[in-house]
């Protein structure tokens, strides 16, 4: 759960990209497509997978066969990459049980076809940590369930907190043999362009403090606040970087927009990451328009600065 001054913020947000949107369809589009190297490779890095950014762009974008990494991590950053594709092509697709089986059946086909588009059965049972997946017996019912729970709770609760608690519970029940994480997060996804929203990157370079841990508060207290947390924070970041790449001349990075505003830079990294300043990541890279104003500035100052 969020306070109402974040929501307020993301309601103010939304309301700027919406107006930002009309007319730039398209070009929303390629600003998404363009992301799908940099969510694929951090969904994958979550799952411990040894691409880099740049190795992981060149297999997508480039059709590369990287030799001195294993055939299956290349095949699962062509596969997740069609799956993302594919929802940004129906980003109003409704959430059924059809979608996400056929979502898991792209994911890893060629990489393991006896289990791809199937929940767990028979003796199927998975452990991850300390915890262990619901019963195979049970998951099918369990996942029909958790589907009509979230479509019942679309209108009565938080969009955030709906997403949250679906995401927890997905990854408790742990329905598929393999492939779970990466498919829990591209549903986020699918259920934020469902709703009008753009997509979420979940950063894998802070999985251990700002991810996996919730997973345990959930199975612990069934608590799922800090999901809805995090995923307002990434999608503020999500917003303001289509609202700036619309409607913005020149972005630069925030080291670059700290410099020029006597910024100290570590005070300007944690407004970032804090989204008190209008900050996207791209290319591992806080960036920023260059002509933000940050609050309190002399504006006198700045305009005989040319800024």
């Amino acid at each position: 759960m969020i306070n109402k001054i974040t929501r307020d913020k993301i309601e103010k947000l939304l309301e700027e990209y919406r107006c930002a949107s009309e007319g730039n369809e398209r070009a929303l589009y390629e600003i998404a497509v363009a992301e799908i190297p940099e969510m694929v490779y951090n969904s994958n890095a979550i799952e411990n997978s040894t691409l880099t950014l740049k190795e992981t762009e060149d297999i997508i974008l480039h059709d590369q066969m990287l030799r001195d990494h294993e055939i299956r991590e290349v095949f699962e950053a062509k596969n997740l990459a069609k799956v993302t594709a594919e929802l940004l092509k129906n980003p109003k697709e409704r959430l059924t049980n059809g979608l996400v089986l056929s979502l898991h059946k792209m994911l890893l086909t060629g990489i393991s076809d006896d289990i791809a588009g199937r929940y767990r059965r028979g003796k199927e049972w998975v452990r991850i940590g300390a915890h262990v997946g619901a019963n195979p017996a049970f998951v099918s019912g369990l996942m029909m369930a958790l589907m009509e729970q979230y479509s019942q709770q679309r209108d009565s609760q938080y969009f955030l907190d709906n997403i949250a608690h679906f995401h927890a519970e997905f990854e408790t029940i742990h329905p598929f043999v393999d492939g779970n994480g990466r498919i829990g997060r591209v549903l986020i996804n699918q259920q934020l362009m469902n709703l009008g929203y753009p997509p979420i990157i979940i950063q894998s370079k802070s999985k251990l403090t700002d991810y996996y841990p919730l997973f345990d508060e959930y199975r612990r207290d069934s608590k799922y606040d800090g999901f809805t947390e995090l995923f307002a924070s990434l999608l503020m970041e999500s917003l303001h970087k289509r609202i700036t790449l619309l409607t913005k001349p020149r972005i630069i990075t925030v080291s670059a927009w700290a410099k020029q505003n006597d910024i100290k830079g570590n005070v300007a990294a944690n407004k970032a990451a804090r989204q008190t300043i209008p900050a996207f990541r791209m290319n591992e890279k806080w960036m920023i328009a260059s002509d933000y104003l940050p609050e309190g500035a002399d504006v006198d100052m700045v305009m005989r600065r040319g800024e």
